[in-house]
């Protein structure tokens, strides 16, 4: 038995080295002086992280990922959420494959998913790509996020306090403003959180779909990242999407820990 358990706990161990110690070198090397990144530094400067604030390029990048993260969260908590309440609290023919038809699209490769939108965009539609079509691509699957959520919830919250509410009188807005929201608000908020981390560090679907022309940040990366002159600079900018990107999964993780042990926001 104590075998079994340290052999756990050293393969636990070298699964989260492998995982995070290259995310802790992207951190050191944004504070390294030297730019040839050797390892372990022996100097740190914030010069990067001052020039990283001043580059055009790496801010205009920042802010399209936020406009598309904020759009298809946006579409998603919508579409998402009206989904869950069609699937969860009625019964209809082909109810099961219309559900695995919402949640297939986070399953499929992103380059699959690239390929068909940009084709329906540019040859069935006819529409030029551009940050719209973007933000399109990136809500068919930040919709699958909210809608589990919701979906999960929904199915824990039952049917018998909203039941209660209409036998008390209130009408359905009522019932979903005071009682059918506040048991849904985490849940939303989670389920937000974790479509716009999915949307800001996409980056297959949005090489398909993007404008050309337009980067987002994890496509500016990308194309700076065999620049020398643009390297020290990629290192910060890499390390602002590892916060942005966890922050949110953080976020959603303790959200729901919360309300599954019946705290509250």
């Amino acid at each position: 038995m104590r075998t079994s358990r340290a052999l756990l706990w050293t393969a636990l161990g070298l699964g989260l080295a492998v995982i995070y110690f290259p995310l802790i070198v992207v951190l050191l090397n944004s504070f390294n002086a030297d730019t040839t990144f050797g390892f372990p530094p022996t100097r740190f400067t914030l010069e990067w992280w001052s020039r990283a604030t001043s580059n055009e390029g790496a801010l205009h990048a920042l802010w399209t990922s936020v406009e598309a993260g904020l759009a298809a969260t946006a579409i998603a908590l919508v579409l998402g959420t009206m989904a869950a309440f069609a699937l969860q609290r009625y019964r209809f023919f082909g109810r099961n494959p219309v559900s695995l038809l919402i949640i297939l699209p986070i399953a499929l490769p992103g380059i699959v998913t690239g390929i068909a939108l940009n084709n329906a965009f540019r040859t069935i539609l006819g529409i030029d790509l551009g940050l719209v079509t973007a933000i399109i691509a990136h809500a068919t699957f930040c919709i699958v996020v909210v809608f589990n959520n919701v979906v999960a919830r929904l199915r824990r919250m039952g049917g018998n306090l909203e039941e209660a509410s209409m036998d008390l009188g209130a009408t359905g807005f009522t019932t979903f403003r005071l009682v059918t929201f506040p048991m849904l608000r985490s849940a939303l908020l989670a389920g937000g959180l974790l479509a716009f981390a999915l949307s800001f560090d996409e980056i297959i679907v949005t090489t398909f779909t993007l404008g050309t022309g337009m980067e987002t940040l994890p496509i500016w990366i990308y194309n700076n990242l065999f620049r020398p002159n643009q390297a020290p600079i990629v290192n910060v900018v890499a390390a602002v999407l590892i916060v942005v990107s966890t922050v949110p999964v953080y976020l959603a993780q303790r959200l729901s820990g919360d309300t599954a042990s019946g705290g509250r926001l």
